[in-house]
């Protein structure tokens, strides 16, 4: 009996050591289980924040927009006028990604590289979005083995900047490029893009304006004469560069303080940039005890000169000034550059101390060595280009729109088809097609049976020059009515002359 009990006893024993281990591993499966949820709870009371839930608050992110039909309309005009100018000097389009590889952009524009925006890992490749269209073209050259080429792009490019609506400086923000690559003689290409500068503002009527033009190598004659070391020859250019945006004192500070630049140095400086002219201040800063015994600085001055020269024979010279304070803070450049500025747009101070101003509208400059960083034999494109800051336009032109309380038109439409009467739905269709066929800019109602009040009203209200009325007496007697919006005279065509009318119509109209 005593063995029959022990064998009992022990079956039961490793019986319960079994249960005991299914139930242990149960509750650690739920344990783990409540913690996931947990955790997921927790995760998102993080992300609502102490409070729960927050109102979805609509809004563009920060240093963008968005543009509404007559705003869409004016940028239309705007960069219709630009292409045009562009085109009419030879120049052909490319396009290039909007984000490149980091390393293509990483350190091209000096202290401005910060302004880059980085993206997150996407599969192995560190990338960025575009800071400007210069680089990319200078990439787009070394890789596809391209030598010569007049080109122009007209896309968006990204810049984590200080974002100032009101003066049209944006995070997000389109640029038009005009480029000139290849080995040519000398300022000749240089002097085209001075002269398309004035072409594009002069067109644009924005009011007078100004083009200011310096040569690197007399910056760096300049800066290597007033004792700044030649390391220091970019910073401070870069801080010379802010005198557009403010004033000498703060450029001054900034070079002692921050760069580091002898007191003196800076003040010997501060002469030069004060100066501008014409060919004579060339001829005079080439008598400069200092800058004459600068071979940058002589060699940056003669061919300043012929710059000017040519610019007289582009008979822009009253719009051209040569000015030692202008220095484009980015690394690249290495010849002569330039920047528009509007006149009556200098830079002040607001209540606040801030400086307002709307900038620069256009620049640019000559850039050698760019499409070398990127070609495996180091071998060099010379490439010249300017950049017309359309941003800073579209502000402008939108400001005085609104000022002068212009309408602006933000369809092309030429010929709207109406009804006289009910049921004529289909015969509008046949019409519309009619033209549409005939490349005429046509729409109609989208009502079965509009009233004929609104849709001359639609008409006036848009724009629209002229109207086809089309009724049950006309249909019979196979004409259409062509109607005059602005001055409401009517006509009675045959159907068969309907298009032919119009065309003529609309020609004396353009």
């Amino acid at each position: 009996m005593t063995v029959i009990y022990c064998r009992h006893l022990h079956s039961l024993t490793h019986t319960c050591k079994r249960y005991a281990g299914l139930l242990h591993h149960l509750c650690n499966s739920y344990n783990t289980q409540v913690k996931e949820e947990v955790d997921k709870l927790l995760a998102l009371k993080a992300e609502l924040g102490e409070d729960g839930p927050k109102k979805f608050i609509l809004k563009t992110p920060k240093g963008t927009r968005d543009y509404n039909p007559q705003q869409m309309a004016i940028r239309e005009g705007v960069l219709s006028t630009i292409i045009g100018c562009f085109k009419r000097h030879g120049a052909e389009s490319i396009d290039t990604p909007v984000f490149e590889l980091k390393e293509t952009l990483t350190g091209k524009y000096g202290e401005d590289s910060k302004l880059i925006y980085d993206l997150k890992d996407q599969g192995g490749e560190i990338l960025s979005l575009r800071y400007d269209l210069t680089v990319p073209f200078a990439r787009y050259l070394a890789m596809n083995k391209v030598s010569n080429v007049k080109r122009y792009h007209i896309a968006k490019v990204y810049r984590r900047d200080n974002p100032a609506v009101t003066r049209g400086r944006f995070r997000e923000f389109y640029q038009c490029d005009f480029d000139i690559a290849g080995q040519y003689d000398l300022m000749i290409p240089d002097a085209e893009c001075v002269k398309i500068v004035a072409e594009i503002l002069s067109e644009l009527n924005l009011g007078d304006f100004v083009i200011k033009v310096n040569h690197r190598k007399i910056l760096d004659g300049m800066f290597g004469s007033c004792g700044v070391p030649q390391e220091k020859f970019r910073p401070a250019c870069s801080a010379v560069d802010k005198l557009d945006k403010t004033f000498w004192e703060d450029v001054r500070l900034e070079m002692v303080d921050e760069k580091g630049i002898d007191p003196a140095a800076a003040e010997l400086i501060g002469q030069y940039v004060q100066l501008n002219g014409g060919i004579d201040l060339a001829e005079a800063l080439q008598q400069d005890e200092r800058l004459s015994k600068s071979k940058p600085a002589k060699e940056g001055l003669e061919e300043m000169k012929t710059l000017l020269k040519f610019c007289d024979l582009y008979g822009i010279s009253d719009k051209v000034v040569f000015d030692l304070s202008l220095a484009r803070g980015l690394d690249y450049y290495t010849g002569v550059i330039y920047e528009a500025v509007l006149k009556g747009q200098a830079t002040t101070r607001d209540e606040s101390g801030e400086q307002v101003g709307v900038g620069s509208v256009a620049g640019g400059g000559r850039y050698d060595n760019l499409v070398g960083m990127f070609d495996a034999k180091g071998k060099n494109v010379p490439c010249v280009g300017v950049s017309i800051g359309v941003e800073r336009v579209f502000s402008i032109i939108e400001a005085k729109a609104a000022a002068a309380d212009n309408k602006t038109r933000t369809t092309e439409t030429e010929v709207y088809v109406a009804s006289a009467q009910k049921g004529m739905m289909e015969e509008r269709m046949k019409l519309c097609k009619e033209l549409w066929d005939a490349k005429i800019k046509t729409e109609h109602s989208y009502k079965k049976n509009p009233k004929m009040l609104s849709q001359v009203q639609y008409c006036e209200d848009n724009g629209i020059p002229l109207a086809i009325v089309i009724g049950e007496s006309e249909l019979q007697s196979g004409i259409v009515k062509i109607r005059n919006v602005i001055t409401r005279q009517e006509r009675d065509v045959p159907r068969d002359q309907m298009v032919a009318e119009l065309q003529k119509e609309l020609e004396t109209m353009r």
